[in-house]
C-alpha cells in the first residue's frame, strides 16, 4: 500500500499543490458553516490508533481538514512509553487544532517503512496529505508545544487548516464519529468527476470538466485551481524537456522560450524558478512580450493560489518590475 502523494523528498508537486487547494476549500466551508449555524462542525476523536487499512481514510484524508500528528511507536519501547503519554495530554489541551494518530510499528511495517522510520518513538505530522518529519525521542514538552505551535501555524498559513474544535470526550478511542454529511449537491459531483479525471490522467476530460463548472458557477474557486492544474499539464504533455531547457537557456529574450521552460519549472516542483524565470522575462521586455510573459505568470500564481508565500512573494517582484 502506497499512500498518495507519500513523499519525504520535500519537493512540491502538482498531487501536493492539488491537496492544498482541496484543503483550503474544505477548511473555508468549514469555517462558513460554522459561522452559519453559529457553532462548530461535528467533533471527530483526537486520539486514535491507525493500521495500514485505515491510514488513508484516517490520516490522508482527514489531514485535509486538521493537522495529523503520528506518533510511532512500540510495546517495548521505554521512551515511547514517556513521550506518548504527553503527546496524549497535549492533543487534549490543544482541543482540536491538531489530532493524533498513534502506530504501533510492530503490527503496521510497512509504514514505518514507508515513513523512512530510523527509530523510535518518532513523530511525524501530515497536512493536506504531505508528511513532515518532526523530531525523534522522547523530546522536553516545552520542545513538542514549540513543534507542533509551528506546524498548526504553517497549516494555516500555507494551506488554510485550521482544524476545528472538539468537545470533551470526544478524544477517547471509540468514540462516536461526526454526523453523515449532508448530501453532495451537483456542483460537487461535477467538481467530483472532474477531479477525478485529472488524477486519471484524462487532461482534456478535466479541462472541460472544469470549464463547465465554471461557466455554472464562475466564483468556484477549487475549480478554477482545477482548470489551472490541468493546463498547465496538457501544455507540458509529450515536449521535449531538454529542448525546451537548451531554447531558454539560449534565448533569455524570447519569451515563448521562457514560458514554456517555466511550465516545466512549475511541473517538476521547482515553482520560485519558474516564478523568477518570467519576472526576469517582463523585466527585459517591452510591448506584447512582456504582456504575455505577465499573464502567463498569472496564470502559474493559479495553480499555487494566491495566498502561497511564494506567490506573495513573485507579485511583489512582478510589481517592481512593472511600476
Amino acid at each position: 500500500m502506497q499512500p498518495r502523494n507519500m513523499s519525504m523528498s520535500g519537493v512540491v508537486d502538482l498531487a501536493a499543490v492539488k491537496a492544498a487547494g482541496e484543503a483550503k476549500q474544505k477548511a473555508e466551508r468549514a469555517r462558513a458553516e460554522a459561522a452559519r449555524t453559529g457553532g462548530a462542525p461535528a467533533p471527530g476523536r483526537l486520539i486514535f490508533n491507525v493500521d495500514e487499512a485505515g491510514f488513508q481514510q484516517d490520516v490522508l484524508q482527514r489531514s485535509t481538514e486538521v493537522p495529523v500528528v503520528i506518533d510511532f511507536w512500540a510495546e517495548w519501547c521505554e521512551p515511547c512509553k514517556q513521550l506518548g503519554p504527553v503527546l496524549e495530554r497535549l492533543a487534549t489541551e490543544y482541543a482540536g487544532q491538531f489530532v493524533l494518530a498513534k502506530i504501533d510499528v510492530d503490527a503496521n511495517q510497512m509504514l514505518f517503512q514507508q515513513f523512512g522510520v530510523q527509530g523510535i518513538p518518532a513523530v511525524f505530522a501530515v497536512i493536506a496529505g504531505q508528511p513532515v518529519p518532526l523530531f525523534q525521542g522522547a523530546a522536553p514538552e516545552a520542545q513538542i508545544r514549540q513543534v507542533l505551535d509551528q506546524l498548526i501555524q504553517a497549516a494555516e498559513q500555507q494551506f488554510g487548516i485550521v482544524g476545528t474544535p472538539v468537545e470533551p470526550g470526544a478524544q477517547d478511542e471509540g468514540a462516536e464519529e461526526s454526523a453523515p454529511a449532508a448530501p453532495e449537491s451537483p456542483q460537487d459531483i461535477a467538481l467530483a468527476a472532474a477531479h477525478q479525471a485529472l488524477d486519471a490522467g484524462d487532461l482534456g476530460g478535466a479541462v472541460r470538466a472544469y470549464q463547465n463548472l465554471l461557466a455554472d458557477d464562475p466564483a468556484n474557486n477549487e475549480a478554477k485551481l482545477g482548470l489551472a492544474q490541468a493546463q498547465l499539464l496538457e501544455r507540458v504533455q509529450g515536449v521535449d524537456a531538454t529542448q525546451v531547457r537548451k531554447a531558454a537557456a539560449e534565448s533569455p529574450a524570447d519569451v515563448k522560450a521562457q514560458i514554456a521552460a517555466a511550465d516545466l519549472d512549475l511541473v517538476g516542483g521547482h515553482v520560485e524558478d519558474a516564478f523568477g524565470r518570467l519576472v526576469d522575462a517582463v523585466r527585459r521586455t517591452v510591448g506584447e512580450d512582456r504582456d504575455a510573459a505577465r499573464v502567463h505568470l498569472l496564470s502559474l500564481f493559479e495553480v499555487i493560489g494566491g495566498e502561497d508565500p511564494r506567490v506573495v512573494a513573485a507579485r511583489a517582484a512582478l510589481a517592481r518590475v512593472l511600476f
